[in-house]
């Protein structure tokens, strides 16, 4: 029974994952439902407001879904909201048994879909393949557990561990194959934070490119699906204006700033007073107010002063190194920039997760030593 749980369960991380463009602030659900040995029902959550993975696989169970086994990545919620409860779904539909990959850490839920379930007769098997499953809402378990969301840092990097030439003649050093994948990772995040003097540098507008994505990613996301992610734009200095390119496209920006300025923004931008902390912001406190707004995942995107600082003070959760075979000599700009410490044993210490060529540059994907 074991191998059978695990082969459905494996089928629905996969239907889970189909949502990973589009779900946030919600998490990635998928849904198998088996009846005498055949799937008779599946489906996975695509958007906020809309059905969850469970109702979903019921509309196409219809009637064999009485005396099935429900195969569910995540425990099933137990209260309407913009939805009807899942649970309730189920046992109308009068399933037999529930396999559950992990529970919700939604306060809310937390075990009580379960507890429920199980009071109205239906045999409960809890954490199969957990771990593969929270992995794919690893931002949705963070926000929930702490308040506080999911942060990765970006960067790209010679083979010296330069960024760029002093005179910025050339603001690329990655390949385009990389730089597209960087559309993936920001369609894949709830928000992207950079700096002002990162933004009007590049003359960036931290937008999700939709033809700069895969075949695959188009062919099953069309672009009126496209979520675009929150952009954070961190202006100690107020050195944005209404004016400037970022803000002149539309989509909501939080613009992170000590004091307000009573300029004419429109109105899908929003100032947030953040605190500083000897000239920096009260990164903590900000990661914390973003973790209240429903912010699963931050992806950061900006140059060596403030990746220096979230890497020496253990603020990211993941960093991602594209790193092309350049080398770029010393008239140049260092990776990071830390001046913290003094002695090899207390630097900063990351362990590899993945690394994959793509294109003529190497893709690293690391997690802290905490």
């Amino acid at each position: 029974m074991y191998s059978i749980d695990k082969f459905y369960m494996m089928y629905a991380i996969k239907l889970a994952k189909l949502g990973i463009f589009t779900t946030t602030p919600n998490p990635n659900v998928g849904c198998v439902i088996v009846n005498n040995k055949k799937i008779v029902g599946q489906g996975y959550h695509f958007k906020a407001g809309e059905s969850h993975a469970e109702i979903n696989a019921l509309k196409i169970a219809g009637k064999y879904a009485k005396g099935s086994t429900v195969y569910v990545t995540l425990e099933p919620c137990n209260y309407k909201n913009l939805t009807p409860s899942c649970c309730k779904a189920l046992i109308n539909a009068k399933i037999k048994r529930l396999v559950v990959a992990s529970k919700d850490p939604n306060p809310r839920i937390n075990g009580k879909g379960l507890k429920y379930l199980s009071s109205k007769g239906i045999q409960i098997t809890k954490n199969i393949l957990s771990k593969k499953a929270e992995s794919i809402n690893y931002g949705f378990f963070k926000r929930m557990n702490t308040g506080i969301p999911w942060i990765q840092l970006k960067l790209a990097s010679s083979l010296d561990g330069k960024i760029a030439l002093l005179n910025s003649k050339n603001k690329w050093i990655s390949s385009k194959i990389s730089r597209n994948d960087v559309h993936k990772l920001r369609a894949k995040n709830t928000a992207i934070l950079s700096t002002s003097k990162t933004i009007l540098q590049d003359n960036s507008t931290l937008l999700v490119k939709w033809n700069k994505l895969n075949y695959y990613i188009k062919k099953r996301y069309p672009k009126k699906f496209l979520r675009q992610p929150i952009r954070i734009i961190l202006d100690r200095l107020n050195t944005i204006k209404p004016t400037d390119k970022i803000i002149l496209f539309p989509g909501k920006i939080f613009l992170i700033k000590s004091k307000y300025t009573f300029e004419n923004w429109p109105n899908y931008v929003e100032q947030i007073i953040i605190p500083e902390i000897n000239g920096y912001f009260n990164l903590k406190y900000l990661f914390k107010i973003l973790g209240n707004k429903g912010i699963n995942s931050v992806l950061i995107e900006a140059g060596s002063i403030l990746s220096g600082y979230l890497i020496a003070y253990n603020l990211i959760d993941e960093l991602i190194i594209y790193l092309t075979p350049k080398l770029l000599g010393n008239i140049t700009v260092s990776l990071c920039s830390i001046n913290k410490f003094m002695n090899i044993i207390n630097v900063p210490n990351f362990y590899f997760t993945n690394v994959k060529k793509i294109g003529p540059d190497l893709k690293l994907i690391l997690k802290p030593i905490k």
